[in-house]
């Protein structure tokens, strides 16, 4: 039988690369799933979602198999799959879809009702998404593959581009939406929070939309230091100015038209001392504070549902301190939840295929060695401006 290796949790601030099963054309419970294909991993890559895992914020159990973003070669086809073929280079989206229920057929497949028995929505390679098995891996199964796969149209281009397109499966088309959702539009000026992967593929996305000015903000001074370099206007939240006056000295009004949350629960404070210690409301509430009357804030960052490291009781039950009566008051809208990848990941191919967005540039683009996947979280906990991608089988250029 053929081998396959895999990135897997085992404790808090430990991961392992182990020998875990090849892949079957079989669902979580067992169930033949002849709608799938088999995928040759060539890159898969680590994300922030991932190391709330890791960290020990979720109930993830030790031996899950991690990993969301995948990018991969089909070497197995079941009989019921009509629209790929054998060798296709494929993006997949981190949501697991059916492309049959309700939801799926209005292309909300961040919350597909069929894929995960808990609760609408499913994703590999995560806690309490369906039992899917992660492709931070040497192969991986994907179901409903006519309906989930975003097939590249040249091979030879695929890998010339692979470095920008490894980040279809999450990051680019959560950024996307995230700025799609803060109504971001031509001239729009805009705040990102937050200066990790999916902050600076938002504020790419911002850049894309045709926005005049993009500011991102965070308290990491290496990741601050490379959103400036890749030409974003930028606020340093541990200095003790308040948002608003940071923002004011860049645009001259302290308010902006569009504001994106791509921190979620783990947030810092704000000023000096504040970004010493976890205030979880903070960025949400910052967001309110400058985001002009009428304007609208997209929540990508990550929020759940039960947070065993949470700073209090409430935090532990994803509660939070929101000031809801200020966005109340300012009339602002708010769109939070999984982002549905397929609404948008066709069309940022084609952003990327002809030059129109350089993400990988933007987002630091680092590819690593499967062996050197732990090493890769231990960087990224501690804060890198990199977006390490993992290349199981040495197929791509460093």
């Amino acid at each position: 039988m053929a081998s396959n290796r895999g990135v897997v949790y085992v404790e808090p601030g430990k991961v392992e690369v182990r020998s875990i099963d090849y892949p079957k054309l079989l669902n979580p419970r067992g169930r033949t799933a002849n709608h799938g294909v088999i995928l040759k991993v060539l890159s898969t890559n680590i994300c922030g979602s991932d190391q709330h895992m890791v960290r020990g914020r979720t109930t993830a159990p030790a031996g899950l198999v991690l990993g969301h973003e995948i990018t991969g070669e089909v070497i197995e086809a079941g009989k019921d799959v009509e629209t790929l073929e054998i060798g296709d280079i494929v993006s997949v989206p981190f949501n697991v879809a059916c492309g049959r229920c309700r939801l799926c057929k209005e292309q909300q497949t961040g919350v597909c009702l069929n894929v995960n028995p808990a609760r609408a929505g499913g994703a590999y390679g995560y806690v309490d998404m369906g039992g899917w098995i992660g492709g931070q891996a040497e192969y991986v199964m994907v179901p409903y593959a006519d309906f989930n796969l975003l097939k590249f149209p040249d091979r030879e281009q695929a890998m010339e581009k692979i470095r920008d397109l490894t980040c279809l499966s999450d990051i680019l088309p959560t950024g996307y939406h995230g700025a799609v959702t803060a109504g971001v539009k031509p001239g729009s000026t805009v705040y990102v929070a937050g200066a990790g992967p999916v902050g600076l593929a938002a504020a790419a996305s911002a850049r894309l939309l045709g926005a005049a000015a993009v500011i991102v903000g965070d308290v990491n001074p290496a990741r601050i230091a490379h959103a400036k370099a890749v030409g974003f206007e930028t606020v340093d939240l541990s200095l003790d100015a308040p948002l608003g006056e940071q923002v004011a000295s860049i645009l001259g009004t302290p308010e902006v038209d569009s504001a994106i949350d791509a921190v979620g629960f783990e947030a810092r404070g704000h000023g000096h001392e504040g970004a010493k210690h976890e205030a979880p409301a903070t960025v949400l509430n910052s967001l309110m504070e400058i985001t002009r009357a009428a304007g609208k804030i997209g929540i990508p960052g990550l929020y759940v549902t039960d947070d065993p490291g949470g700073v209090d009781g409430a935090a532990k039950s994803g509660s939070l301190s929101i000031r809801l009566g200020l966005g109340w008051a300012k009339s602002h809208s708010f769109m939070t939840g999984q982002t549905p990848v397929m609404q948008y990941n066709r069309a940022l191919m084609q952003a990327i295929l002809w030059d129109r967005i350089d993400i990988a540039n933007v987002v630091g683009v680092k590819i690593i060695s499967l062996d050197e996947a732990p090493n890769g979280y231990a960087e990224f906990d501690a804060g890198v401006p990199v977006k390490f991608v993992i290349d199981p089988h040495g197929q791509l250029r460093r």
